[in-house]
């Protein structure tokens, strides 16, 4: 994009509001269909311990197409990148709420995805590119609020969709805030001039796409007890040769997606870490808790989704201890502290017993959820801190990659790790949970380990 188009007030006004609705779309589809799982389990004919495959394909995809959003935008135009998006978005959740088989889903989520990857950066970018820098401040706290909102009642509207109509309404909900947001995006949106010079690496796309898909499939078949391992293990290795293959070879080109510079930064270095195993963790809460509260306690969808309120308020009302944390100590020793609480806090889930106290489970996960805001509020701010401006594109580009595929790989790992204690166990109403309830307690240790694992890294970390 060449030349700034002037804003009108109207729009300058309206802008961020638009962006926040894609934020907000993306905020509750990754939240509302926690709840949903076991019912689409259900309906699907499938083990709902086994659904992760639901999750995963949209997160991987969304990670695959967040390098492509900035080229694409200058190619194609923000106000028609952002369009086709949306409509890409909404016409996957039709498919998904069509879906009569698993891979059927795992498509439809597929297509949500490529659609969700882009609605968020490419409106962030076009903010960047159009207010002036002493505003910017004041515009970009706009967005994540509608978000905030949709983490929030989310788990809670997804299972009252679930109890009261049914599970394909989940994803029809979209249908109408996504024709709203493609007007709204025609009539707001701004139109730039592009600039189409810049070639896109392709070569190096491919090939970081292909060690991203390799790595999350072996994973995938982990989980599945009737898969070879030893295939598992083989895409597992050549997914890690083909990431070091682009860094060592790819990366330093002048086209590359991201350029090797960034990892000079030791801040950006360890954080980007440390958000890996920190998300590990956070990132398979929400894809266990559910399954766990349904599956096998036996609540009801809507009642699982209310016990999963307190930990997304929480969450909200953690952001704003944030700057008075940041006046009064280091973000080395906040961090340190906080991952430790962070898997304490997961594993402390092992000690659910059959017979819970909602109340008790609330406080639970009211601080897991506020431990977890803290934690990625100071983490993100940490990993980009110290970059030089000539890298801070590519470094924020891979950090958001980094957290989509964490996401994705903490889904995967924990599917694979409750699949290993469940063993032969069955699930199905009626059927004695005693070994599952086992099979999860197991699991949450192992995941709260994970995310402490990140905090060995704050020891070789400079003390900002």
């Amino acid at each position: 994009m060449t030349n700034k188009p002037l804003l009108d007030i109207k729009t300058a006004k309206l802008l961020p509001w638009l962006v926040a609705m894609s934020f907000f779309m993306q905020m509750l589809d990754g939240t509302i269909l926690n709840t949903a799982l076991p019912a689409i389990a259900g309906s699907l004919g499938e083990n709902p311990l086994r659904m992760q495959a639901v999750l995963i394909s949209y997160m991987l995809t969304t990670a695959i197409c967040i390098p492509a959003s900035g080229w694409l935008t200058d190619r194609v135009g923000p106000r028609r990148l952002m369009i086709w998006s949306i409509g890409l978005f909404t016409f996957g959740s039709l498919l998904c709420a069509l879906s009569t088989s698993l891979a059927f889903m795992i498509v439809a989520r597929i297509l949500q995805g490529a659609g969700g990857a882009l609605m968020v950066p490419v409106g962030r970018l076009v903010i960047l590119r159009l207010y002036p820098k002493d505003d910017l401040v004041r515009v970009l706290s706009i967005i994540p609020i509608p978000g905030l909102f949709g983490s929030l009642i989310g788990p809670a509207l997804g299972g009252l969709l679930v109890q009261y109509a049914s599970w394909h309404w989940i994803f029809l909900i979209n249908l109408p805030v996504g024709l709203l947001g493609m007007l709204a995006t025609k009539k707001i949106m701004p139109i730039f001039e592009l600039d189409k010079k810049d070639p896109f690496d392709v070569l190096g796309f491919i090939a970081f796409a292909a060690s991203l898909v390799m790595i999350s499939l072996s994973l995938e078949i982990i989980s599945h007890p009737a898969m070879d391992n030893y295939i598992a293990g083989l895409l597992a290795i050549l997914g890690l040769i083909i990431q070091v293959f682009y860094w060592v070879r790819l990366s330093p080109r002048p086209i590359s997606l991201f350029k090797t510079g960034i990892f000079k930064t030791k801040t950006f270095s360890v954080g980007l870490a440390a958000n890996l195993f920190a998300r590990l963790g956070s990132g398979a809460t929400p894809f266990l808790l559910p399954l766990l509260l349904q599956v096998v306690l036996g609540h009801t969808p809507l009642f699982a989704g209310l016990l999963m309120m307190p930990m997304a308020l929480a969450s909200v009302c953690a952001k704003l201890l944030a700057k008075p944390l940041a006046n009064h100590f280091k973000y080395r020793s906040i961090l340190l502290t906080n991952t430790i609480l962070q898997g304490l806090l997961i594993s402390s889930l092992a000690l659910v017993p059959m017979d819970m106290s909602p109340f008790l489970f609330c406080v639970q996960l009211a601080a897991l959820g506020g431990i977890n805001s803290i934690q990625f509020s100071f983490l993100n701010t940490y990993t980009l801190m110290d970059l030089p401006y000539k890298y801070s594109g590519s470094g924020n580009a891979l950090m958001s990659v980094m957290m989509q595929l964490s996401q994705s790989l903490a889904v995967g790992m924990a599917a694979a790790i409750l699949i290993f204690f469940q063993g032969t166990s069955t699930v199905t109403p009626g059927a004695d949970m005693t070994n599952a309830l086992k099979a999860f307690h197991h699991t949450f240790v192992m995941v709260g380990a994970t995310s402490i694992i990140s905090a060995v890294l704050f020891f070789f970390s400079p003390k900002k």
